[in-house]
């Protein structure tokens, strides 16, 4: 299992915690417990194990996902996303039949 791997599945882990916290420090203590997990299990050299580890935390990834995970306001989807852009300059329109 590569380290990148683990590093992408440990940060989707935080931002989930993060969806489903209301207070950064009922977050914070949610982050503590997943980093203890990922410890945990940071000694297992066999390649199967790993695998099997990894599936079972995407798989409990998926039953976690949240409905209406947190949009930075800014991003794509966010509140905030496009607001207030200058309108498109569009070409003159030709009456019907000039060319």
């Amino acid at each position: 299992m590569s380290t990148s791997a683990v590093q992408s599945l440990y940060r989707r882990s935080l931002k989930l915690a993060l969806d489903w916290a209301v207070h950064r420090q009922v977050w914070r203590g949610q982050a503590v417990y997943i980093r203890s997990l990922f410890e945990a299990n940071k000694d297992v050299r066999d390649p199967r194990q790993q695998q099997v580890l990894l599936r079972e935390t995407e798989k409990l990834l998926e039953n976690w996902k949240h409905p209406d995970p947190y949009r930075a306001p800014t991003a794509p989807g966010g509140n905030k996303w496009e607001r207030n852009l200058p309108a498109r300059i569009l070409p003159y329109a030709q009456p019907p039949g000039a060319h």
